[in-house]
């Protein structure tokens, strides 16, 4: 139905018709469509966009948007369920990103196994809220199971130590977050906390606030410590609770992008000798959002025992790869982390959109304890008292649900794959001539660019001058940018792209292509055309594959990026 169509005589909103939607679908003819559509949902969605669509539609988003100019609630009802539905299949989905496509290998979202459909579906229908007892009674017992299976997972205590605090309603292991960033706000909203105890005429700093606290500690700076390839989260962290996000310092990383230790180290006795400054944090990244590296975990957790600082593991990512006996070694020293951050819609393969924070110190989260007489009073045994949320839906039913499907072994053997085929990935890369492999896969994350072979020439020349470099590098930025919207428009396959230095000593971020494996159906020959593909774009851009000499040469062969949007 277009917006000229009239609007069906049969669709009144009365209570007659609202009391018909509200509870079943409105006649025999509309469920039995309902039912056609619902199991495209449930079972072949993926299939039917792998067989009409690529990664997207080849439409671009300017056209797209003049579809999406009405403004106006009809006071009547438009179109039934059913046709809602049918709308939903064949309009918005093809023009949707197929993120369950194997050739979409550019972003931490992807495909989900078919039956997160049905248990996602089955969270919605029960509608629980997880912020207390009341508004879920088993989901809340089951929530405290689950965060207790994850947090022996990391931290592999003793089983009497499990025993004690499974269903301890003094004590909380955890957190169900809405999402990694949630849960990295989380961590160092506790570590902020711990960093001013009660003293002479302050409470505490969620009482009393950040000024009242820095005053009563005789501090003028709170910061924390992370690699540059940290998650922007923590730096909204910072504003949140008003550290300030230039406080959350960014330690340069090693030519394997993992956080240089020898700076480090001497950014904390630096920093530890200026009496008004404190170490709120120290962060260590497992599985960087750009290349997938993981920090020295076992160094930091030292270096932080050291001197007493509160030690989180951003591990939204790398998390999972602790079920992998074959991998889980990549990980060592997260078991050291005063708490870490796991997201459940990345390698835990779940809808969008879940996190969890974990804390080595079950007692650590009532640094965070909030009640309200109509809902989480005081002697409340609700986590919603300790959540920065406060309704949330019933994550943990479709993760224990997933894990009992999966089993660890299910989800070790999906984690290999992805790490096993982008090492592959890296390969095929290096043996094509017109691509430069960036940063080596650690994970199932690497980053390349192309190269077109002149312009490779000119960059291992011996006499490169500094202007020259800086031209070379301007022209391989607008290469690789071109390259990537190109191939993201074509709706074909994706990957994405961001800015790193090439080599560590660079001054100069240059544009790269990123690539995120983890569609178990993500193969060698797919891997192939995605880069015969790309081949084929460069040739397109053959403008660029000749010597640049100067400046004024260089203007002349950088195109108008704006020609390669349709």
């Amino acid at each position: 139905m277009t917006q000229t169509d009239p609007i069906p005589t049969d669709l009144i909103a009365d209570w007659h018709t609202l009391h018909r939607v509200f509870i079943r679908p409105e006649d025999e003819n509309s469920r039995q469509t309902l039912v056609k559509y619902m199991e495209q949902i449930l079972f072949g969605l993926h299939d039917f966009l792998n067989t009409h669509v690529g990664v997207t539609q080849a439409i671009p988003l300017a056209k797209l948007a003049q579809s999406y100019t009405d403004t106006t609630i009809n006071l009547h009802p438009e179109k039934k369920l059913a046709d809602v539905i049918k709308d939903i299949i064949n309009e918005i989905a093809p023009r949707a990103v197929n993120v369950a496509s194997p050739y979409f290998i550019g972003h931490m979202t992807s495909a989900i196994p078919f039956f997160m459909v049905h248990l996602k579906a089955i969270a919605a229908a029960l509608n629980q809220n997880l912020i207390k007892l009341e508004t879920s009674k088993v989901l809340s017992v089951l929530e405290k199971q689950v965060l207790a299976k994850m947090h022996r997972m990391i931290y592999d205590k003793p089983l009497t130590f499990y025993d004690a605090h499974v269903q301890n309603v003094d004590t909380c292991l955890g957190l169900f977050t809405n999402g990694g960033t949630t849960a990295n706000i989380t961590a160092l909203w506790v570590a902020r906390n711990l960093c001013f105890p009660c003293a002479k005429g302050f409470t505490s700093v969620e009482e009393n606030g950040m000024p009242a606290a820095m005053k009563a500690h005789d501090l003028d700076r709170l910061v924390v410590l992370v690699s540059e390839r940290g998650h922007f989260s923590l730096q909204k962290a910072g504003g949140i609770l008003g550290i300030g996000n230039k406080n959350i310092i960014p330690v340069e990383v090693d030519a394997d992008h993992r956080i240089d230790m020898i700076k480090l180290e001497q950014l904390v006795q630096d920093l530890s000798r200026t009496k008004r400054t404190k170490i709120a944090a120290i962060v260590g990244i497992a599985g960087a959002t750009e290349t997938g590296s993981i920090d020295p975990l076992p160094q930091m957790a030292l270096l932080c025992k050291k001197h007493g600082i509160h030690f989180h593991v951003d591990a939204a990512w790398g998390g999972p790869v602790l079920l992998s006996e074959k991998y889980r070694s990549l990980l060592a020293g997260i078991q050291e982390a005063d708490s870490v951050t796991i997201d459940c819609h990345k390698q835990f393969y779940m809808p969008m959109s879940a996190g969890m924070v974990y804390f080595k110190d079950p007692g650590a989260l009532d640094q965070i304890v909030y009640h309200a007489g109509y809902v989480n009073r005081k002697g409340s045994v609700d986590l919603g008292i300790k959540t920065l949320e406060g309704s949330r839906e019933a994550s943990s039913l479709i993760l224990d649900s997933a894990l009992k499907i999966m089993g660890s072994r299910g989800y070790a053997l999906m984690i290999e794959h992805g790490i096993e085929t982008t090492r592959l990935f890296a390969r095929k890369i290096t043996a094509r001539e017109k691509f430069q492999l960036v940063t080596d896969p650690v994970l199932n994350i690497l980053t390349y660019r192309a190269v077109p072979k002149k312009l490779g020439r000119q960059l291992t020349a011996p006499d490169l001058s500094l202007s020259r470099r800086q031209h070379l590098d301007a022209c391989l930025d607008d290469i690789n940018t071109n390259l990537q919207r190109i191939q993201r428009e074509a709706g074909k396959s994706f990957v994405s792209r961001t800015c790193l230095k090439i080599c560590p000593a660079d001054t100069h971020k240059g544009v790269v292509l990123r690539s995120v494996i983890m569609n178990p159906y993500t193969t060698d020959k797919i891997l192939d055309q995605i880069l015969d593909e790309q081949e084929a774009i460069l040739d397109t851009l053959d403008i660029f594959d000749q010597d640049v000499e100067d400046q004024e040469i260089l203007d002349q062969k950088v195109p108008d990026q704006e020609q390669y949007k349709s």
